[in-house]
């Protein structure tokens, strides 16, 4: 019997912090490139006035005048130019759901340790790229949204957030009121930022035709990729005996009509939210990522971002 630390239950600071070793096998130019974003910090050489100062040199026939550093060609009677770097800067929302719906495996290992774990190593895959990363974490009554960033210090208080969230999940965690994923997704549109890569890592739990729409939205002005995280009795509910639970009251179902029905229902309302998801990421011409809880999402996900 898994234990209260078992980190196929819940996640810890250690083993997220242990993803960074990872992190550089992980393909991340190829997930960059797959949205055409970016892979890396880029510096385009400008004689001009850019974002980093680079150097001081003599000045060439042909560089701008306009650009010549007064005070260094005074004192030194030879002219002078600045020339700087233009950052293309980058960045990267990962965002992580760690509702009550997430506390649940079939299998090996939660899909709540699953969105943390894919989380740390992207993360760390991005600031070794040199990039800003930011985390946000939303569970049942709660929402910490992180800008990104690329200082590790900031990044590791960011994780040590993920880990309190997912720590306090448990089988008592009462589902928060109304539709959580819609108020993520509300939060992640406030920011209007454009041009970012934004990771969505959940199961999509609640994901109705007004979440679509927002995905929709923040998908024309960002590169978004869904990570679809799964259980296998989602898609098979074969049973002969039912007992169903919502941790005070319980009731059986023997009816094999019964039975046929809601597991008819409940593959239904699965298939139709992997088909949006489908739909929506091609859109833009990318797959959608889908990963279960067998315990090999590590390397499912290398597989899917390496193809």
């Amino acid at each position: 019997m898994a234990s209260p630390t078992d980190p196929r239950v819940h996640c810890n600071q250690s083993t997220l912090v242990g993803l960074q070793s990872q992190a550089a096998a992980l393909n991340a130019p190829s997930l960059l490139r797959l949205h055409g974003v970016m892979a890396g910090q880029r510096l385009s050489r400008l004689r001009g006035r850019g974002l980093n100062f680079e150097e001081l040199r003599h000045y060439r026939q042909g560089d701008d005048v306009r650009h010549i550093d007064w005070p260094v060609t005074m004192r030194t009677r030879k002219p002078h130019i600045r020339v700087y770097n233009e950052e293309k800067d980058h960045h990267v929302v990962l965002c992580v759901d760690q509702r009550s719906n997430m506390f649940f495996a079939s299998v090996d290992t939660m899909k709540s340790v699953v969105a943390a774990e894919i989380a740390a190593l992207v993360g760390w895959a991005i600031l070794q790229k040199s990039d800003r990363v930011g985390l946000s974490v939303f569970g049942d009554d709660q929402i910490v949204h992180n800008r990104p960033t690329r200082t590790q210090s900031n990044y590791l208080h960011q994780l040590r957030q993920l880990v309190g969230i997912n720590r306090s999940l448990s089988v008592e965690s009462a589902p928060g009121s109304g539709n959580r994923l819609a108020v993520m997704l509300d939060r992640l549109l406030q920011d209007r930022d454009k041009n970012g890569l934004i990771l969505i890592l959940s199961d999509f739990y609640q994901c109705d035709p007004d979440c679509i729409r927002k995905l929709q939205y923040l998908q024309r002005h960002n590169h978004l990729l869904c990570v679809a995280i799964t259980d296998p009795l989602e898609a098979s509910f074969d049973a002969d005996d039912w007992t169903l639970t919502d941790g005070e009251l319980q009731i059986s179902i023997d009816s094999s009509a019964s039975r046929e029905a809601i597991q008819r229902h409940l593959l239904d309302a699965y298939q139709q939210r992997q088909n949006d998801l489908t739909r929506l990421m091609a859109a833009s011409g990318l797959p959608l990522i889908e990963l279960d809880t067998s315990g090999q999402h590590l390397s499912q996900f290398q597989r899917a971002i390496g193809r």
